[in-house]
């Protein structure tokens, strides 16, 4: 989108949008309402003849055979017009119904891309069931505004300007009287509508809290019943709702009065009409000349009172709409605000291919999977347009880092390391010194603010992203499991892996025997994050899932420290497993896991304190040392 399209009202893009996307649609649906509204003004016209010709048949004593001649043509006039009327409104509903789901698949589809791409900080800063609100409920308000609203008032407002027109022709009078009916219900809407607005758009930012909160209590269920906090949800949802049915009451209250009132206002002008009508046609009923004039006051009077409920009731379903365009100015602004969010930036142009060694000895670059030996990094030279291909080994090395989420907390100091192709480098620390941060800047999910990391030689911030992520395995503490079958969920790590690969990926893992004894082994379906496995099982799962990457180098982030001693054993085997010819980032808290490392370091409020292997900590007797005989524990 253009920084212009950016300035836009979130609802005039999404209107300006849906008739840019299906414009031949809008045109057509557009004819077919103009036609739907010849329907309806037509039948006040073909009346006043009809009611003029009975009235001069009865005056001259003209003979029923002739009446019918001169009304007929009328008539048929009259049922064709319907029966047009008929076809346009069925035309315009079905071709906006199909061009709207259509508009509304693809806002669906451009709203989950983009959250694709939206870096991790997003998803960090803002709640996960608002974000489902925009899904679930704003984007709904949007599809009845384009598929419901702008058809009604397209078709509103044509009856609207067509029979105020004819009005103005029939009698000027009358029309005055319906112009200033017409004043009174404008400021009707204009204040009752106005709050209605305001609170309806209230409404719809509590529903997207209100969800956050629900989503958020279902997935700290466990945690809500292990600390008796059943009562204090409870009293925190019932305090969100209370807010949410504040703010409805007050919407609704206010839309549901708009319609009585001008509805009253519009019975009141009828009969007002009604008299007004009487009145000239009294006062001109005594002179014959005068009434033949004013082109007989009673055909007037007959043909103008469906036309008076005709715009009364066009301009009360216009302001009925003002709820659902309400609801849709709250909701595209979510939506838009989404939208509008920047994607991650992604300026890398070092890229991963597959090659190989030529005759020479050379890296060059392969096309076909078979001829593949290695991987290497393609790195293209802007000044002499050169291209180097450099091998994938695994190498990387910080260098004075520093780092910050915020300007105002800095979390990383002056971070400096490497890790050789095939080493293992563990780090320490208590909780918050900066572990997990520093496998975030490994994949760049934020970015150093000075410093510098090389991987194979190579600064991270030329090496695409995808391609970066795609050489980097990741074991988590959350093992984040995905509807379908464990042989999916394995494929996950390489979507192009075949059954043949994620099994040997499955038995690195040491997975393939627990997966054997289910009931559909391979074929069992997983649902709600893998619920039916239990905690080691699953890791043992994400551990294939990183097997059949099969990337150079590995992040382990606690992924043992939520099972239980036994279970650990099975884990560790398979992790070693995998760790084996591959540079490994070991976080952990239990420091047994990480005594064959090759280096340890330890972290203290985001600064290296102590480094060295197992044996050197050991032999210092600083933190580590303190921390390995229990003196204190990790926080």
């Amino acid at each position: 989108m253009t920084e212009i399209k950016k300035k836009r009202h979130p609802l005039i893009r999404v209107i300006f949008d849906y008739i840019k996307m299906h414009k031949f649609a809008f045109i057509f649906s557009v004819v077919c309402i103009l036609f739907a509204a010849f329907g309806h003004i037509a039948a006040p016209l073909v009346l006043q003849r009809v009611t003029n010709a009975l009235i001069e048949a009865a005056s001259d004593n003209i003979v029923n055979s002739d009446v019918w001649k001169e009304i007929t043509p009328d008539l048929i006039t009259l049922g064709v017009a319907y029966i047009i009327s008929i076809i346009a409104e069925f035309s315009y509903s079905q071709i906006t119904a199909i061009a709207g789901q259509k508009y509304m698949d693809d806002l669906r589809k451009h709203l989950f891309n983009h959250m694709e791409g939206l870096p991790v900080k997003f998803f960090d800063t803002h709640d996960k069931g608002d974000i489902m609100s925009i899904y679930i409920n704003d984007v709904d308000t949007i599809r009845q505004l384009i598929i419901q609203s702008m058809s009604t008032i397209l078709i509103c407002f044509c009856t609207f300007l067509s029979v105020f027109v004819i009005m103005i022709l029939t009698s000027i009078y009358m029309t005055l009287v319906v112009i200033f009916a017409t004043c009174v219900m404008a400021l009707v809407i204009y204040k009752v509508g106005g709050h209605s607005s305001k609170n309806f758009i209230a409404q719809q930012k509590m529903v997207g809290r209100q969800e956050g909160f629900v989503e958020e209590m279902m997935v700290g269920l466990k945690v809500i019943k292990s600390f008796c906090h059943e009562e204090e949800s409870k009293h925190n949802f019932d305090d969100i709702n209370h807010q949410l049915q504040e703010v409805s009451y007050s919407a609704n209250s206010y839309a549901n009065i708009l319609m009585p009132i001008l509805g009253n206002i519009g019975n009141v002008l009828y009969v007002s009409i009604a008299i007004l009508g009487t009145v000239f046609f009294y006062n001109d009923i005594h002179d014959p000349a005068l009434l033949q004039a004013n082109n007989n006051w009673l055909a007037i009077i007959v043909s103008f009172l469906p036309m008076v409920k005709q715009f009364t009731n066009a301009t009360a379903e216009i302001a009925n709409q003002i709820n659902s365009i309400a609801l849709a100015i709250g909701g595209s602004s979510r939506v838009f605000a989404l939208l509008d969010e920047e994607k991650e930036v992604d300026d890398g142009y070092v890229t991963l291919v597959r090659a190989k060694y030529d005759e020479h000895g050379e890296i060059v670059e392969v096309e076909n999977e078979k001829d593949q030996t290695i991987w290497a990094w393609k790195h293209p030279h802007t000044a002499d347009h050169s291209i180097t291909y450099t091998l994938l080994r695994g190498d990387i090395r910080m260098f004075d880092v520093d780092f910050a989420y915020t300007p105002d907390k800095v979390v990383l100091h002056n971070i400096s390391l490497y890790a050789k192709p095939g080493q293992k480098v563990a780090f320490v620390g208590a909780t918050g010194a900066g572990k997990t941060t520093i496998t975030n800047l490994l994949n760049r999910f934020y970015d150093i603010a000075d410093g510098k990391i090389r991987y194979d030689g190579i600064n991270i911030n030329k090496i695409c992203k995808k391609d970066l992520r795609r050489s980097l395995g990741m074991v988590l503490q959350d093992t984040n499991l995905f509807t379908g079958t464990i042989m999916d969920n394995i494929r996950y790590g390489k979507l192009d892996a075949t059954d043949d690969e994620c099994i040997a990926a499955a038995k690195l893992a040491n997975a393939d025997s627990f997966i054997q004894r289910l009931p559909h082994g391979y074929n069992t379906m997983l649902t709600n994050d893998g619920a039916n496995l239990s905690q080691g099982q699953r890791q043992l799962l994400s551990i294939a899932r990183a097997a059949v990457n099969n990337a150079p180098v590995l992040i382990l982030d606690e992924a043992t420290s939520s099972i239980d001693t036994r279970t650990e054993a099975i884990v560790t085997k398979g992790m070693d497993n995998l760790m084996k010819g591959r540079t490994v980032f070991v976080i952990a808290h239990r420091l047994s896991t990480i005594q064959n490392s090759n280096v340890i370091i330890v972290l203290d409020h985001g600064r290296i304190i102590e480094r060295g292997d197992h044996d050197d900590l050991i032999k210092a007797k600083g933190t580590y040392y303190q921390l390995y005989t229990g003196a204190f524990e990790l926080e």
